[in-house]
């Protein structure tokens, strides 16, 4: 094809030019919100998909695509809290040391900070 000819065709499909490759894959945005709220990684929201993880990792670059993913794994973080604190509300003791620990700081080990702490008990028979 000539470059006089290439012109015309330009000029005739309105300047733009046909793209090369593989057109992109379509991808249900709910479905990875979904997958990304229960902790898939990015290889098995690939596989589910049935999509490469670089075509993940190219996807995060666009905005929307990070806002639903960020917005899956927001709603999974969400729900964990919800049902720790429904498990610490119906007295799991396992859960509300782990959860004071977590929130407020607290801790297993207790210090004696009295002067004798380093002396040993006194023994008696």
């Amino acid at each position: 094809m000539r470059t006089t000819e290439k012109a015309e065709e330009s000029a005739q499909s309105g300047g733009q030019r046909r793209k090369r490759g593989r057109p992109p894959a379509e991808i249900d945005l709910k479905l990875v919100e979904d997958l990304a709220a229960i902790g898939a990684t990015d290889e098995e929201i690939a596989a589910v998909l049935r999509v490469s993880t670089d075509t993940i990792g190219r996807r995060k670059k666009d905005p929307a695509f990070r806002d639903v993913l960020e917005a899956g794994k927001g709603r999974g973080r969400v729900t964990l809290r919800r049902l720790q604190w429904q498990a610490a509300s119906t007295g799991n003791t396992t859960m509300l040391v782990w959860l004071g620990k977590q929130m407020l700081g607290q801790r297993d080990k207790w210090e004696d900070t009295s002067a004798d702490s380093n002396q040993p008990l006194p023994w008696t028979d």
